[in-house]
């Protein structure tokens, strides 16, 4: 964590809030949102802890965009940091449901609105593709590039391939690493 001291309940409310209004395509396209708000603009983590609550929020039930904020609430801002974020979070999310389903319902056969919704596509894959390209870097430079590409590889053949949860990879991962002895340096081994 970047930033010692708490952090206002109104900062928490309206970051969570710009993430809420804007985070058009579900919970993953929601992730490059939160990583802005928290990481670069507010500095309220750093990326390795914003990468351990993404690995955490993976592993557990539940929808990532309600997980997420409910832990970094927590972490910077206590309990009330906590239901603040996910309100936040939440409620534009909810209104902006029940305001845009009603509209769409009713002018669902004008081409615009149609549009509307194929146009954020793009603008979503580029958010995700950013992001992936953060996560690279992080795991090129702390496992190195061909560990990383072996690992992608392996993970992307038993999510696509095989059908299992990205949860169960993460938590073996998890586990590996708490189970793993420390390497020692390279001075300690000659």
């Amino acid at each position: 964590m970047i930033d010692q001291s708490p952090a206002s309940l109104s900062k928490v409310f309206w970051a969570f809030t710009r993430i809420g209004l804007l985070g058009f395509g579900g919970g993953p396209a929601m992730i490059p949102l939160v990583r802005d708000e928290v990481v670069t603009r507010h500095r309220w983590l750093d990326d390795d802890a914003f990468a351990d609550v993404l690995a955490i929020a993976n592993t557990l039930p539940g929808p990532i965009a309600t997980k997420m904020p409910g832990y970094i609430g927590y972490r910077i801002g206590g309990i009330a940091g906590c239901v603040i974020a996910v309100a936040a979070v939440i409620v534009p999310m909810m209104l902006a449901m029940i305001l845009l389903l009603g509209l769409f319902s009713r002018y669902r056969d004008v081409a615009w609105i149609r549009g509307m919704g194929y146009a954020v596509v793009p603008v979503v894959m580029v958010m995700m593709g950013q992001l992936t390209l953060d996560f690279w870097n992080k795991s090129r430079l702390s496992l190195g590039p061909w560990l990383s590409l072996a690992m992608g590889a392996g993970s992307g053949v038993l999510i696509y391939l095989l059908g299992l949860h990205p949860g169960w990879i993460i938590g073996a991962l998890l586990v590996t690493a708490m189970v793993s002895p420390e390497p020692r340096p390279r001075e300690a081994r000659e």
